[in-house]
């Protein structure tokens, strides 16, 4: 564990009981809060915070596998079509859940969200993986290809969704489409929790699979095709690892953008910049972003709570704007 992993893992031990205890409804530490505090900590808040720390974290460490792989500081996961098919499958359950039996509908968005993701995971994989398993220019032409593969997946998707919601069945369809594309923790339980922690923690794992091909790519597609990296599986294991860790977290909380283009960046300086030193503490740092995100929009004082969707990219895209003009100075 390096240094920039020990930072925010300290971090995360401090924001994450502090979390549990903000809220419309503030709870003491000392015991003297509402007297049903232990139920709202069970049952609402600690669920909720740490669905916030594995969607962060596989935010997190997808955006820095993706900057990795494409060795380009603006990259992030929810630009490349797996969290736009994700949507599109969620936004399809709003749809088909009155036509399905009652049992079966409380799935159908969290199964039709992955489902989607699974989609754009396979389009990824079958559009850019051919030309990634070419030469040593044939690499080149792969990452190029897998961009703009990503980028034709997203754009498709977008307009599908806009359609969906276009021909929403009623206003309530129409009202719930909306607010769960903008993303947000509200009224998670345990079981949102138990669907998307493995799958995260399973995307996170083939990701550490890839950290030293990864490492070995900064040196060129050449140089890394010398050292033995075989761009096929590369491809491969990216593909797998961010779909798993993006496909989670919109499956159980909507599109929550722009930590995994911020997170990388806030790690990047505490480590010695190769891709398998970002992959642990851009996890952490993703998990505290999320975190301290969610837990500021629950004590806004606004009549609703504030999308933590909204709230982050508030937060990311003038960040996106700051990296430009950095970029454009030659300073990245």
């Amino acid at each position: 564990m390096n240094r920039a992993s020990l930072v925010f893992a300290a971090l995360l031990a401090v924001l994450l009981p502090l979390s549990l205890l903000a809220g419309r409804v503030w709870i003491s530490p000392f015991g003297d809060g509402p007297h049903n505090a232990a139920l709202i900590l069970a049952e609402l808040r600690l669920p909720r915070a740490v669905l916030a720390v594995v969607i962060g974290a596989g935010l997190g460490a997808g955006g820095a596998a993706m900057q990795g792989y494409l060795r380009n500081p603006l990259a992030d996961p929810g630009l490349f079509g797996i969290a736009p098919m994700a949507a599109l499958g969620a936004v399809a359950s709003f749809w088909l859940a009155p036509l399905l039996p009652p049992a079966v509908a409380a799935w159908s968005l969290p199964v039709m969200a992955l489902g989607g993701a699974a989609l754009g995971m396979a389009g990824l994989a079958l559009i850019a993986g051919r030309t990634a398993s070419d030469g040593a220019e044939g690499a080149g032409g792969g990452i190029a290809l897998f961009t703009l593969a990503g980028l034709m997946l997203a754009s498709l998707a977008g307009a599908l969704t806009a359609l969906a919601i276009t021909l929403a069945p009623n206003a309530f369809a129409l009202s719930e489409i909306v607010l769960w594309l903008n993303g947000a923790l509200t009224d998670r339980s345990w079981r949102e929790v138990w669907i998307a922690a493995p799958l995260t923690l399973a995307g996170i794992g083939v990701l550490a699979l890839a950290a030293r091909s990864l490492d070995a790519l900064t040196l060129g597609e050449a140089a890394a095709r010398s050292l033995g990296v075989e761009p096929r599986r590369l491809l491969v294991l990216l593909v797998i690892g961010i779909g798993l860790t993006v496909g989670a977290g919109v499956a159980v909380a909507g599109i929550i953008g722009f930590v995994g283009l911020v997170v990388p960046h806030l790690v990047r300086p505490l480590t010695d910049r190769l891709p398998s030193s970002l992959l642990l503490p851009s996890a952490l740092a993703g998990a505290c972003l999320v975190l301290a995100a969610d837990s500021i929009v629950r004590i806004l004082p606004l009549v609703t709570e504030l999308r933590l969707g909204i709230a982050l990219s508030l937060i990311g895209a003038p960040f996106f704007g700051w990296l430009l003009v950095q970029m454009r100075r030659g300073r990245l």
